[in-house]
């Protein structure tokens, strides 16, 4: 099996009601089960805890807001748990999974446990980390999606920035990740845990906790606690203004070195940003006293205390220092969708 290969038909985008989802969700003993004839075990290697409570993957769907209408990316599978919950909404939905034995095995869970679902429902055998808007045409249409996944615990962030980053169309999430994850991904500036996570997820949208999960609910348990995050994108209307109750919109031309700033200032987060990025150039230019001047900021403030705003307009100063010294006029800001 290739890296791409879909690995079901392509889906129906016929919507379709629940209770045209007839089919039931998986216990503890289903997943052994499958498990065992499909001779997988959980591996560390892709982050594999199983969720074999029902009434969990149904807290997830819900908290997620998914019903018939909703289009799901889910990340990370697995023996098929939260998939069922997602489909017996009459979603339609397409799962992204890195390993292919687990990958190969879900459509036929599908077909097993809710037959009538197999239409709207696809999978590919892809690292999410690699994953492009080419590997998921559906998801690159202009129409807006949503993730819903319990995410490997040691590459949760670095998929949910990834994927935000590549999928404009992704407006909303809700997932599953180990509790201090979600804890950074959730923090305000100034405090202990607040970092480079919560800053560059504070680019996109707004996040927050939507509850804690138990360990009891997963097999193999796992040696810690988890949570749920929900997100909701930042969406700016067609003349650049903003939507969002006075959140900035943001302009796309400044993410990378709004996002260059922020791990420079986190790399070395106990010294002040004079000290932190002092010696690093950016656009071509360092951040001087001038740069902080422009943007507002002081200087002996560390990186820990800074609001993404700050940091876009300590990104948009040092844009416009480099145009001066390059000798070009800045572009118009271009709100970010």
């Amino acid at each position: 099996m290739t890296d791409n290969t879909a690995i079901t038909n392509e889906m129906d985008a016929t919507t379709v009601s629940p209770a045209e989802s007839a089919g039931r969700l998986l216990g503890a003993a289903d997943i052994r089960a499958i498990a065992a004839q499909a001779g997988i075990s959980p591996t560390k290697k892709f982050g594999q805890n199983f969720v074999i409570d029902p009434g969990t993957v149904r807290r997830i769907v819900r908290a997620a807001g998914v019903d018939a209408t909703t289009h799901v990316l889910e990340v990370g599978p697995g023996l098929g748990s939260l998939t069922l919950a997602i489909l017996e909404t009459g979603a339609r939905m397409t799962a992204v999974e890195i390993d292919p034995p687990v990958a190969e095995r879900l459509p036929h869970t599908i077909a097993e446990y809710m037959p009538d679902a197999a239409g709207r429902f696809a999978v590919i055998n892809r690292d999410a980390l690699q994953v492009t808007p080419t590997d998921l045409p559906d998801f690159d249409d202009g129409t807006p999606f949503t993730l819903v996944a319990n995410l490997p615990y040691n590459v949760a962030t670095p998929i949910i920035l990834t994927l935000l980053e590549r999928f404009a169309d992704l407006q909303a999430f809700t997932v599953m990740v180990q509790k201090e994850v979600a804890d950074r991904l959730v923090a305000v500036p100034g405090s202990k845990i607040y970092g480079a996570p919560s800053v560059k997820l504070a680019w996109y949208g707004r996040s927050e906790r939507a509850g804690n999960i138990g360990r009891h609910v997963f097999w193999p348990a796992p040696n810690v606690d988890s949570a749920l995050v929900s997100f909701t994108r930042y969406a700016a209307d067609g003349d650049g203004n903003d939507n969002n109750n006075g959140a900035a919109a943001r302009d796309p031309q400044l993410r990378e070195t709004t996002f260059a700033l922020i791990d420079a200032a986190f790399s070395q987060r106990r010294k002040t940003l004079h000290a932190a990025l002092k010696h690093t150039s950016f656009d071509g230019v360092t951040c001087g006293d001038d740069v902080f001047a422009a943007a507002g900021i002081d200087p002996t403030r560390r990186g820990e205390t800074l609001t993404i705003d700050e940091f876009v307009a300590l990104a948009r100063a040092v844009r416009e220092a480099a145009a001066t010294t390059h000798g070009d006029e800045p572009q118009e800001a271009q709100a970010d969708a």
